[in-house]
């Protein structure tokens, strides 16, 4: 597979292979980021710092599972350490430091970031693990068995984390629903 070329042509020092590499896997980490981020400035931060990790420590990347749950991984890594930061500077300079989510250009799919990108922040506020979970079996349509892989916990929590954010949402809506 040339995808496994690169990754060890890269472990070695290759900066070739490893150009070539992030290029075959730069749009997957623009895209997840932009989903956790719900903005293109965030998302460019947080790709950018998944970016330079990545070449810190793909030397670390043993083959034991696929290179994509692998680079989920740290891309969630960089997204949460973002996230994090942000919070303690925003904190610190009295701002929300919230950018609002942007509107892509195509119709249908404005409604649907839109949509994401509020459903994100209800879920946010259930505690920590519970976007990560969303994000993965939602928004990029992995399995339950897929998702635990990449958050390393049990198929069961995921399915658990689910639930708790349908049983959320819908308990939002119902109340949103109501007041219409």
């Amino acid at each position: 597979m040339v995808e496994d070329k690169l990754i060890r042509a890269a472990q070695s020092g290759n900066a070739k292979a490893f150009s070539a590499l992030l290029s075959l896997v730069y749009d997957v980490i623009y895209r997840f980021a932009f989903k956790w981020a719900g903005n293109k400035h965030n998302a460019e931060d947080i790709t950018q710092q998944a970016c330079i990790k990545l070449a810190k420590v793909i030397k670390q990347f043993r083959f034991e599972s696929a290179f994509t749950t692998w680079l989920y991984r740290l891309v969630l890594n960089c997204a949460n350490d973002w996230g994090r930061a942000e919070k303690r500077h925003c904190s610190s300079q009295g701002s929300s430091g919230v950018i609002p989510p942007e509107q892509p250009d195509s119709g249908g799919a404005t409604q649907a970031s839109t949509e994401l990108a509020s459903v994100l922040k209800q879920v946010d506020s259930m505690g920590r693990g519970f976007k990560d979970t969303l994000l993965l079996v939602l928004a990029e349509g992995m399995t339950h068995a897929e998702a635990a892989s990449i958050l390393e916990i049990k198929e069961s929590t995921v399915s658990w984390r689910m639930h708790e954010i349908r049983k959320q949402l819908k308990i939002i809506d119902e109340a949103t629903g109501a007041s219409s």
